[in-house]
């Protein structure tokens, strides 16, 4: 296995890493994250395409681009792997074909071949896809310890459309999944937050999908408003200060959920993943190093899963809304990720409306709102 990657701004392609000597001509993957104005020209994917003919090619617009310990706006990250005993299928529907989410998930996992398969790396629509509902219907078709993860593409800090493509020009509503086939690949995967819960645990007492109406039988937008105080006025921007943890059941593990928008005349709130009716939320705040912090952790989780397992590359998928309350210190995340993995890994990412990975090893995949996420890869000898 050989990994490569490269930068691509203002017309150009101004940084590149191929230690390896990948043959680009090879090649079998490319996945690309990069600013969706870029990505949506069509000229762009002729020019990858072109420089890699024979690989598929999977891209995904951001909120922000991660290459080695940088993170970027307004460019296009590459991350060009070629196999020597390992495979790759790959698969692309359209939601609008499906009813819900749902069924868009589960018919996703369905077209990928199960022999062999251990790794599914989704890449989502991330504005009209339910990205709660899709890892349920993912889930539903998943083999066991089959690993999934991934994230929803971004859009900057618009919120406008976002983009995906498969061997083609990427646009909106396209759903993408890719299949990693064979036993000597190695993988390890971890997910951290680093936000701090404050408050009672409260009941969500109507709801539908994503939207919340009611906690504790009270009006959601209205107690929310109260927590906030004096950023209340700053609303629904001040949201991504304040997310929610929530958990479905008592046993299960806690996620984390961000507003998307709010409506006052209807007095509800949006989030970017289910709150369903009875789950369990109480409110969370941001902490500068906790979230720094939790990078480190991330990585050191990745490493003790498979102690025996050195990662060839690793994709950070983080959230926009991290990248937000960090600003300036948004850097400082990713320098953590590679004070861990050290100079050797490929490490490559982007930032999301949403991330999808395990909460536990291996096990079903969950959407998580607020959090880093990562993946590794190896293929052994």
């Amino acid at each position: 296995m050989k990994v490569a990657k490269l930068l691509f701004s203002d017309g150009n392609w101004i940084s590149e890493r191929n230690d390896e000597n990948l043959d680009y001509h090879t090649a079998h993957l490319v996945l690309g994250f990069g600013t969706r104005e870029i990505l949506e020209n069509n000229e762009f994917y002729l020019l990858i395409k072109r420089k890699f003919p024979n690989a598929d090619i999977a891209l995904s617009s951001s909120s922000g681009e991660i290459f080695s310990n940088e993170v970027y706006d307004n460019t296009v990250v590459l991350t060009v792997i070629g196999f020597s005993k390992s495979q790759v299928k790959t698969t692309q529907i359209d939601i609008d074909n499906f009813q819900n989410s749902f069924d868009a998930g589960s018919a996703l996992m369905q077209n990928l071949e199960k022999k062999n398969l251990k790794w599914v790396f989704v890449l989502s629509d991330g504005s009209k896809v339910n990205g709660s509902q899709l890892v349920e219907g993912i889930n539903k078709m998943r083999p066991a310890d089959v690993l999934v993860s991934g994230g929803l593409a971004g859009d900057g800090n618009h919120f406008e459309k976002t983009a995906v493509g498969l061997n083609q020009t990427p646009e909106p509503n396209k759903i993408v999944a890719i299949g990693f086939y064979g036993d000597h690949l190695e993988l390890s995967h971890s997910s951290c937050g680093g936000w701090e819960s404050f408050g009672l645990e409260r009941t969500v007492t109507k709801s539908h999908n994503n939207i919340l109406y009611e906690i504790d039988h009270k009006n959601a937008l209205d107690l929310y408003k109260k927590y906030l105080g004096k950023y209340a006025e700053e609303l629904p921007g001040s949201a991504l200060l304040f997310p929610l943890s929530m958990r479905s059941t008592e046993d299960d593990t806690h996620v984390v959920r961000t507003i998307l928008s709010i409506n006052e005349k209807e007095n509800m709130m949006i989030f970017a993943g289910d709150l369903p009716e009875g789950g369990k939320v109480r409110f969370m705040k941001a902490n500068m190093d906790r979230l720094t912090d939790a990078a480190s952790a991330a990585a050191n989780e990745c490493l003790e899963l498979n102690q025996n397992h050195i990662p060839k590359m690793a994709i950070i998928i983080s959230c926009v809304g991290r990248k937000l309350v960090l600003g300036e210190r948004i850097p400082e995340e990713v320098e953590m990720v590679m004070d861990i993995f050290g100079p050797k890994p490929i490490i490559s990412g982007f930032y999301s409306y949403g991330e999808i990975s395990p909460l536990k090893a291996f096990q079903n995949c969950a959407l998580h709102n607020q959090t880093i996420t990562i993946t590794t890869l190896n293929e052994t000898e």
